[in-house]
C-alpha cells in the first residue's frame, strides 16, 4: 500500500507519493531498494508524471507497457484520452503480462487491477481498475493513506501558495498516519498547460 497525491493550484500541477513498500507485515523501506512510485512518460504533449497504488508487480508492468506503446496511442491530455489509452492498454497486459483480470463474479468489466493517478500539464486525472477516468479539479489521493493526505491537503487548499505545499501536507500526513507509508518522498510538478505558453 502506499499514499499517492496529485494537486492543481495557481498554474502549477503537483504529484508525489512516499517510498515505502510492504509486504505483508515486512517494510522494505527506502534504505534498501530505490522504492520509487510515480515515473514519468513522455509523449508528443510533454511529460505526464503516473503514480500508483496497489501490487507492487504493477510498477514494472505499467512502466514497461507505457514506455513501448507508439506515439500515435499513448494519449493522457483528457478525460477521454486517458480512457482511450487505457482501453487500449488493457488487452495488451493481459496478452503481454498476463494481467488477472477477474476480482469478483459480478464485476461489470474486466478489471485492470490497479489504481493510477496522471498528472501533467493539462491537469490531474485518476484512473481506476474498470478504466473509469476522473479529472480532478483540486487534489486528490490513492493508496492506503489517502484520507490522511485528502484531510491534510483540504486543510491546506484554501492558505496554500502552490500546487507543491498542498502536495506536501498530503504526502506528509499519509506518511505521518498510515503504517503502509514513509518517507522519503518523491515530488514533481510542472505548469499548466494555460501558463506554459
Amino acid at each position: 500500500m502506499t499514499t499517492v497525491v496529485v494537486v492543481r493550484k495557481a498554474g502549477q500541477i503537483a504529484i508525489a507519493a512516499d517510498t515505502l513498500v510492504t509486504f505483508g507485515d515486512t517494510r522494505l523501506a527506502h534504505r534498501y531498494e530505490n522504492n520509487t512510485k510515480i515515473f514519468r512518460v513522455d509523449t508528443d504533449a510533454g511529460p505526464n508524471y503516473i503514480g500508483m497504488a496497489g501490487t507492487v508487480a504493477h510498477f514494472p508492468v505499467l512502466r514497461k507497457a507505457l514506455g513501448t506503446m507508439p506515439r500515435e496511442i499513448l494519449q493522457l491530455g483528457s478525460k477521454d484520452e486517458v480512457f482511450d489509452t487505457f482501453t487500449k492498454l488493457h488487452p495488451y497486459l493481459k496478452d503481454n503480462f498476463f494481467l488477472q483480470t477477474k476480482e469478483e463474479d459480478s464485476d461489470p468489466y474486466e478489471s485492470s487491477q490497479f489504481s493510477v493517478i496522471i498528472a501533467n500539464a493539462t491537469g490531474i486525472y485518476g484512473l481506476y481498475s474498470y478504466r473509469e477516468v476522473f479529472e480532478f479539479k483540486e487534489f486528490w489521493g490513492i493508496g492506503s493513506g489517502r484520507s490522511f493526505a485528502l484531510g491534510a491537503m483540504h486543510a491546506v487548499y484554501a492558505k496554500a501558495k502552490t500546487a507543491r505545499e498542498v502536495a506536501e501536507a498530503g504526502i506528509a500526513a499519509g506518511c505521518e498516519f498510515d503504517r503502509n507509508s514513509d518517507g522519503p518522498w518523491d515530488l514533481f510538478t510542472v505548469k499548466t498547460k494555460e501558463n506554459s505558453k
